[in-house]
């Protein structure tokens, strides 16, 4: 591919064009980065491509404009531009010749709302440090993680996989085309932050899958947010229930009905969904021959590296600071209250001392994120992977969530984002995001003083706590952890 080429088209601005495999794009030098914004990775999923597996994008001719973001996928609550046509991601790169490490960011949100523009998750940070920051956008809801078979029959079978297809597809498309960004298709880290550190974590469970990416970063993951086939069929017959209650609608008509009637019904179908976050992947035999625990405990990402952890309050930011109830099937990611009530009664045990506050948001930030993020590193290194683990426990320091760590609160310091941050934070922001940014491009990484992360192992699960001072914990919060035992192992 030819050398990106500089075009100085007026005092304040700078153009930058490059060439694809599928075409030219013209994008933006600015402030040291080259910045590409609303690039195709696949075909339009519209119209007959509804529900299907993505397609490669199209060639185009002469130059196609790339400084503006693509609308954001579909998705209730809407406070930007949406559309269907949503396969789309962002470049931002390093203004010199690489070949840089790449890292590729999932964005977060459920699995039913989010954007690869959402400007506190700006590249320009690792870009300015060296690494080409890619951000993909992955069908939400209803268009990417239901399977629509039991309403369209077999031909849409494993169509709950789509948006894990999306996420694929895109990182073919930067195997293929990154080099003409200065990047390096061989180092490629794929990561992201809750929902898009589950679907990482899913990833790795997907043999297919496994040449395109050599590193993951799990930020609030884990690789359980996946259903039995006959689950995720019981799934799609009540929405189809719901898509067919206030006018007799044909199953059949999903295929056509506008965009935004099938997102009301998505809301309808939340108001009283059959399990928390209904809308998952699947077990399809195809691209998930297993659960991703069991692919992965067998060497489907051996010799990769995994850079994994959790915030020590997760589950505040859902159930609230102070949550009046005891936890209920509506706020359990992977088990029903009737298999959570023991776990959680043995918390008053092993913290008789702490207030009912504190055993409702740990246990439940266990059973949603801790523990899950844990297995995929158990079950990675088992089968000769690399793991990092840390525990993110710097605390909010005013507001609502003063004293807590919850879900989301480490995001500003792993992109440097001074502008959400208060300014004690602004020194330990620096150095998580120096921590990431010597993970993806290989490197060994201190942490205290002259002493570097230490790789994760079963004996004495090494940990990092990241907080003003941090330190390396050895099976920090065992005796909890092994409360867990036995449960969410598939």
């Amino acid at each position: 591919m030819c050398a990106p080429r500089l075009l100085f088209s007026d005092s304040d601005h700078r153009y930058i064009e490059v060439q694809t495999r599928f075409g030219r794009l013209r994008g933006l030098q600015s402030g040291g980065c080259r910045i590409f914004r609303g690039i195709p990775f696949a075909r339009p999923p519209v119209a007959k491509l509804r529900f299907r597996p993505p397609l490669p994008a199209l060639p185009w001719a002469g130059v196609r404009s790339a400084l503006t973001c693509a609308n954001a996928a579909m998705q209730p609550w809407r406070r930007q531009a949406e559309s269907e046509d949503c396969l789309y991601l962002n470049v931002t790169a390093p203004a010199g010749n690489g070949p840089f490490p790449v890292l590729v960011w999932i964005h977060g949100g459920g699995f039913v709302t989010g954007s690869a523009c959402d400007p506190a998750e700006s590249g320009m940070h690792f870009a300015r440090d060296g690494v080409v920051c890619v951000k993909v956008a992955y069908r939400l809801g209803v268009f990417g993680f239901l399977d629509v078979s039991p309403m369209l029959g077999h031909p849409y079978a494993g169509s709950a996989n789509n948006a894990m297809r999306d996420v694929i597809a895109s990182l073919e498309w930067v195997h293929q085309n990154i080099s003409a960004f200065g990047g390096d298709p061989d180092r490629v880290t794929v990561g992201g932050q809750s929902a898009g550190a589950k679907i990482s974590d899913l990833l790795m469970g997907v043999p297919s899958a496994a040449s395109l990416f050599h590193q993951v970063i799990s930020e609030s993951g884990g690789a359980d947010r996946i259903w039995t086939r006959s689950r995720s069929k019981a799934i799609s017959r009540e929405f189809g229930r719901v898509w067919k209650s206030p006018s007799n609608r044909s199953p059949r008509s999903i295929l056509t009905a506008p965009a935004p009637e099938l997102i009301d019904a998505e809301v309808s179908f939340y108001r009283h969904p059959p399990a928390h976050f209904p809308l998952r992947c699947e077990v399809d035999g195809d691209l998930f021959p297993r659960f991703p625990l069991e692919e992965i405990r067998n060497g489907s990402t051996r010799g990769k590296r995994l850079l994994i952890g959790t915030n020590l309050d997760e589950s505040a930011f859902f159930i609230g600071p102070h949550p009046s109830h005891d936890p209920d099937d509506s706020e359990l990611g992977n088990l029903d209250v009737r298999q959570f009530g023991p776990v959680a009664a043995r918390y008053k045990q092993l913290y008789p001392n702490a207030s009912a506050d504190f055993r409702r948001i740990r246990s439940v930030t266990a059973e949603e994120y801790w523990v899950p993020s844990l297995r995929v590193a158990d079950a990675h290194v088992t089968a000769g992977g690399t793991a990092y683990v840390y525990r993110f426990a710097d605390a909010v320091t005013q507001g609502r969530f003063e004293g807590l760590v919850p879900h989301a609160h480490e995001l500003p310091f792993v992109w440097d984002d001074a502008a959400r941050l208060v300014p004690r934070d602004r020194g330990l922001a620096q150095s998580i995001h120096q921590l990431w940014v010597e993970f993806i491009q290989g490197r060994p990484m201190p942490v205290a003083g002259d002493a570097q992360w230490p790789a994760y192992n079963l004996r004495q699960r090494p940990t990092v706590i990241l907080k003003p001072s941090p330190l390396i914990a050895d099976n920090p919060a065992n005796a909890e952890y092994r409360l867990w035992d036995g449960l969410m192992m598939r």
